[in-house]
């Protein structure tokens, strides 16, 4: 099985190349959904992450406001470090146990696991493949305002925190241009998703 990182930055389309990935047969992990789930009540970050930052981040039926928790941590490296440290262990052991179920029944399969920072956090260099997804810097704005509701400098606020994509592009196997049109994008993913078939028929015949 091959296991395949997934990668860009804010609004560089990397969830639009996930989710053809997985309509041509991928696994897609979506670390930012298993994110969410560790939060939820229940789940292994929660109580750790209440007794750090407050009651004040609970709605009112005892979930996590994600948007006063992250206005907490937005400006302040060190309690998002903090806030990191206990989400990312949860989130990279149900990411390992959903490639060993998918694994098991799938041994010729791809596994993509689309996160944000995986090349920030070292987890890049647990993959045997990496993919990166990019567009101009004036198109993740346009897109990043319209899908999220932010004002321009909201986002290259944002952006400023980010390791830019052409430094991203560096530590790629692939790199998917999203600037043009959803079908150039489509095309360009199902050559990336040949390409990777090609690695896995290779490498069964070694």
């Amino acid at each position: 099985m091959l296991r395949v990182g997934l990668t860009g930055g804010l609004a560089s389309g990397k969830s639009f190349v996930g989710r053809e990935l997985g309509s041509l047969g991928c696994l897609l992990i979506k670390a930012d959904e298993l994110g969410h789930q560790v939060l939820e009540p229940g789940g292994e970050a929660y109580d750790a992450v209440i007794a750090e930052f407050g009651p004040g981040i609970l709605n009112a039926d005892g979930t996590i406001d994600r948007r006063k928790l992250g206005a907490i941590v937005f400006h302040q490296p060190e309690r998002l470090a903090k806030l990191n440290s206990m989400v990312h262990p949860p989130v990279r052991a149900r990411t390992q146990k959903l490639i060993d179920d998918f694994a098991k029944d799938h041994p010729d399969g791809i596994a993509v696991s689309e996160a944000a920072i995986l090349i920030e956090t070292g987890s890049s260099r647990r993959y045997d493949r990496l993919i990166v997804a990019v567009c101009s810097a004036e198109q993740q704005i346009e897109r990043a305002m319209a899908r999220d509701h932010l004002t321009r400098e909201e986002v290259l606020d944002r952006l400023s925190r980010q390791m830019p994509l052409a430094e991203k592009v560096k530590y790629a196997d692939y790199v998917i241009d999203t600037s043009g049109t959803k079908e150039r994008t489509i095309d360009q993913t199902r050559k990336v998703f040949e390409d990777l078939r090609r690695v896995i028929v290779c490498d069964s015949a070694r």
